[in-house]
């Protein structure tokens, strides 16, 4: 070696010095402390986004006040109705073998003096009932808004076979669908 007796030669950077290569970099990692100014970072970017994004003042939501001149909602039930149960309706659903089976059971709100010609007239419901629920698709089914129109269906039918006179409207007391 070209260092002199007395001098250690066995370290790197003297081993480098000598050969005429230039020092090796120190790697900077800035550890702690450079987590901790990212740590700062992130939290003052969140503060920043936050308070020049958010409205200063949030708008007042319109207030519902009751007027004196509002008339009171009319009671759906009336004195003299009576409620028809028909016989439970079982009908398969779609057009694939019969997997899948709807049943249903349904009631006739009518007057109470109306209530024989509702029994009599049942065979001729569940008829006009059937026919419309076969013809219903299983994704109908699947639809949460469908059910209001199948109501509505349903009682229409109930008109056409009973008159306006007699039938007031149907309710669903009973659906499964399998």
């Amino acid at each position: 070696m070209a260092a002199g007796k007395g001098k250690k030669a066995g370290t790197k950077d003297s081993a480098d010095a000598e050969a005429g290569a230039p020092p090796a970099k120190v790697k900077a990692g800035g550890g702690m402390l450079g987590i901790a100014l990212l740590a700062v970072g992130a939290l003052a970017s969140s503060f920043a986004t936050v308070f020049f994004l958010t409205p200063a003042t949030v708008p007042d939501a319109p207030v519902c006040e009751a007027t004196e001149s509002a008339t009171p909602a009319a009671a759906a039930i009336k004195e003299n109705q009576s409620y028809v149960e028909l016989r439970d309706i079982l009908i398969t659903i779609g057009s694939a073998p019969a997997t899948r089976y709807l049943k249903m059971k349904i009631a006739i709100i009518s007057d109470s003096g109306d209530v024989p010609a509702v029994h009599d007239a049942e065979p001729v419901l569940i008829d006009a009932f059937t026919n419309y629920l076969r013809s219903v698709e299983l994704s109908d089914f699947e639809n949460p808004g469908f059910y209001s129109h199948m109501r509505d269906q349903l009682d229409r039918r109930s008109q056409l076979v009973l008159g306006n006179g007699v039938s007031d409207g149907v309710l669903i007391t009973e659906f499964l669908l399998r």
